[in-house]
């Protein structure tokens, strides 16, 4: 069989194998914008406490515990991440000033993305059970500095506390300490712990389509350039904290992955909390979104492929 015949079948099963992983995300995604544009009600504020509070834990806890990670990894997988996020909110804060944008309203929306909604669902999909031990760890940093320095970045003033009593930190602090330590707690409680933790990925997906539907987005044109711009800025970040760390494999694929996600609905209710131009950061998280169902299967089988 010639070459080309040879790499083109494998280019339509890598094709087919981006459609399998990304497909169930975004119909998930669109299960739930169907349901609220049909009308039909969505409490997404509830939904998204039941998540953040027990679901997410849970699945964050057991991922962890039940991951095959070296201890090294892990540590290397978490500087990395919190490099990435030094340099995305580096970068974020250049363009901003030079362009003349308002700071407090898109500072956070464009340095930390969807890596709950979109980015555990894709890695879980994309490189199993391992994949989504890696990307909690990514997660987990992201959410505890979105509600610190993220928070800071929006309002004007951080909340240490907040952080401490968000039970996310716990489960990853538990999580990490029961890996290291090589502890594996009773089955029943394991059994308990995975059952609530699946719920955690189909909740976030339909509660992203929910909220994403009730949006009432401003200024198309502008979000689309920083959109673009935020897409950039992660995948830059992502490459240079693997490359200063040298992460390779599994690792830098889950890092990657998760930075390139869109700006997360999380940012447009602070926005809309702190009055931080709520409709403009609206229309990122509509237009980033639509541009990660062209983007996200493109990176995937970069990172399939590689």
């Amino acid at each position: 069989m010639p070459p080309c015949r040879i790499h083109g079948k494998q280019s339509v099963n890598l094709a087919l194998t981006v459609l399998e992983i990304t497909a169930p995300v975004f119909l998930l995604g669109a299960a739930g914008f169907g349901w609220v544009r049909l009308g039909y009600d969505y409490p997404v504020q509830f939904v998204t406490r039941l998540a953040m509070t027990f679901a997410v834990p849970c699945l964050i806890f057991s991922a962890l515990v039940t991951a095959e990670i070296e201890p090294a990894a892990l540590l290397s997988l978490g500087l990395a991440t919190a490099l990435a996020y030094a340099v995305a909110a580096a970068l974020v804060l250049g363009l901003l000033r030079l362009t003349g944008q308002n700071l407090r309203a898109f500072w956070a929306p464009l340095t930390f993305g969807n890596t709950g909604n979109l980015g555990l669902p894709l890695a879980l999909f994309a490189f199993g059970d391992a994949g989504l031990g890696l990307a909690v760890v990514v997660f987990a940093i992201m959410a505890i500095a979105m509600f610190t320095f993220g928070l800071w970045m929006v309002a004007g003033a951080a909340n240490p506390l907040r952080v401490v009593k968000e039970p996310i930190l716990w489960a990853s602090v538990l999580g990490v300490a029961f890996l290291s330590l090589d502890i594996t707690p009773p089955e029943v409680a394991m059994n308990a712990l995975g059952l609530m933790g699946q719920l955690a990925i189909p909740l976030m997906l339909l509660t992203l389509g929910a909220a994403v539907a009730r949006l009432k987005p401003a200024g198309a044109l502008p979000a689309i350039g920083l959109s673009l711009a935020k897409l950039a800025i992660g995948l830059a970040a992502a490459l240079l904290a693997v490359w200063t760390l040298g992460l390779t494999g599994l690792p830098a694929s889950v890092l990657i992955l998760q930075m390139v996600t869109p700006v997360g609905v999380t940012s447009y209710l602070l926005a809309e909390r702190y009055r931080q131009a709520p409709e403009a950061v609206a229309g990122l998280v509509v237009l980033s979104t639509l541009l990660a169902i062209a983007v996200l299967p493109v990176t995937l089988s970069f990172l399939i492929g590689s």
